[in-house]
């Protein structure tokens, strides 16, 4: 198979990639917006640009990541010269979510292709504008027998779990990614999973608290709040929340204007079922703004909560929309006791003018990846693994962690013939002094 042993061939199916899309940039917006009026705007930033610049890194890289790594040998097999061969798993499956329908497909499987893997994608039903000209993409940039996109529902998914692969890697949610390891661990096949959690942002009483707000309201409803890194609650010290809650409203109100209904800077949820979900999570919940639906259009509209206590319903799972609440805090007790009920979530923010309190946050809690005096934007960093921790995630990718999360790493050592050491070799008598201390110090 060319694809696996050239690294060339490789590196022109991704140029053509690249070309491909690049032709096809305005459609690809078009089915993002038909599919849940995602904003021309988040598209370019989140999915289009996002690729193109993916695919630009890995084409420029390809060779030097492939290349086999020279490593230090160890005295026991002087002499020699050992090597790390990168090589492709063999046959992958990249299972894609809806919420970023073109990137979420498309950056692991340029990945996959750059270390040489045959690939099939199986991009969401949810978003089958996206999905089609996914699928035409592929069909036209690659031969068939290295890269195939498989459209289809939760039957195709279940198909395409029951064969045997050589890696998956699936981003979704915790519920179906337990489901997929389970079909894996039937063949032993190693996966990537990218889930998702309940993702806290801590703003301390010594945060900058206007631009904190600005921050967090665009990182929180980017997507209508459908991002897995999103914050999905607060937790903002008492003495400051009640400014902070109006700086919130008006970061709101002006990012989406008083009505974000008729803003084009507003997407949708993805379908009825998520919009009923989102909607009887506000039940029994204190509004303090938004709170606006309208079922026709699968629109809710940025919407804070005031202290949803943890035994209420949008505090026992994911969010997933465009519902924020703003819990309080007096002391690192406080933020103790409401963090660790949760299992470890894929970010988790800081806001602080304290370097000492920031820092002790992020050493304290285990996490994904996040941001000190941000949100979100810690994902645009190809040179940062991105992935999550426990329930939210086995394995990273981006950039070269991409490439590699794609190759098995083959160890070598490539042995000398012109001396050749007795040591190891029975007969072992008087030996074992010499070998503790080898191992010890050369080893």
């Amino acid at each position: 198979m060319i694809f696996k042993s050239d690294i060339n061939y490789r590196k022109q199916a991704l140029v053509k990639l690249l070309i491909s899309i690049q032709s096809q940039e305005e459609a690809i917006l078009k089915a993002l917006y038909d599919d849940f009026k995602k904003p021309a705007f988040e598209s370019v930033f989140s999915e289009t640009s996002y690729i193109l610049a993916e695919l630009n890194h890995t084409i420029n890289n390809i060779h030097k990541w492939a290349k086999p790594t020279l490593v230090l040998p160890s005295l026991l097999n002087f002499p020699s010269t050992d090597f790390i061969y990168k090589e492709p798993y063999g046959k992958v499956l990249i299972i894609a979510p809806w919420n970023y329908p073109f990137q979420l497909v498309l950056s692991p499987m340029i990945a996959a292709i750059a270390a040489g893997n045959q690939v099939v994608v199986k991009p969401s039903e949810l978003t089958p504008n996206t999905s089609r000209i996914v699928a035409k993409i592929i069909s036209e940039t690659f031969d068939k027998n290295h890269v195939e996109c498989i459209e289809g529902g939760v039957e195709v998914t279940q198909h395409l779990l029951a064969q045997r692969w050589d890696y998956i890697f699936f981003t979704g949610s915790v519920v179906v990614g337990k489901i997929v390891a389970k079909a894996a661990a039937e063949n032993l096949t190693p996966v990537t999973l990218e889930l998702g959690g309940k993702n806290p942002c801590i703003v301390d009483a010594k945060a900058n608290l206007k631009l904190a707000a600005k921050r967090i309201v665009w990182g929180k409803f980017l997507n209508a709040g459908q991002t897995c890194i999103a914050s999905d609650y607060i937790l903002v010290h008492q003495k400051a929340k009640a400014k902070f809650i109006d700086y919130l409203k008006e970061e709101i109100t002006i990012a989406y204007t008083e009505n974000p209904e008729t803003s084009p800077d507003f997407p949708r949820i993805i379908n009825e079922k998520n919009w009923k979900r989102l909607v009887a999570l506000l039940e029994n919940e204190t509004i303090l703004f938004g709170g606006k639906i309208n079922a026709q259009d699968c629109y809710i509209a940025p919407t804070l909560l005031d202290e949803s206590g943890q035994e209420r319903l949008v505090m026992q799972e994911e969010i997933f929309g465009p519902l924020l609440p703003v819990l309080s805090f007096e002391t690192e007790e406080d933020l103790q006791r409401i963090v660790s009920k949760y299992e470890k979530p894929l970010s988790l923010y800081v806001f602080s003018e304290n370097n000492a309190f920031a820092k002790k946050i992020i050493q304290q809690y285990s996490f994904g990846g996040g941001c000190i005096n941000d949100t979100v934007v810690h994902f645009a960093n190809k040179r940062l693994p991105f992935g999550g921790v426990g329930h939210s995630g086995i394995g990273a990718y981006h950039g070269r962690f991409a490439f590699d999360t794609f190759s098995h790493h083959k160890s070598i050592v490539k042995k000398a013939n012109w001396l050749d050491l007795p040591f190891r070799y029975a007969p072992y008598k008087g030996k074992i002094n010499l070998i503790k201390y080898i191992l010890k110090w050369f080893s």
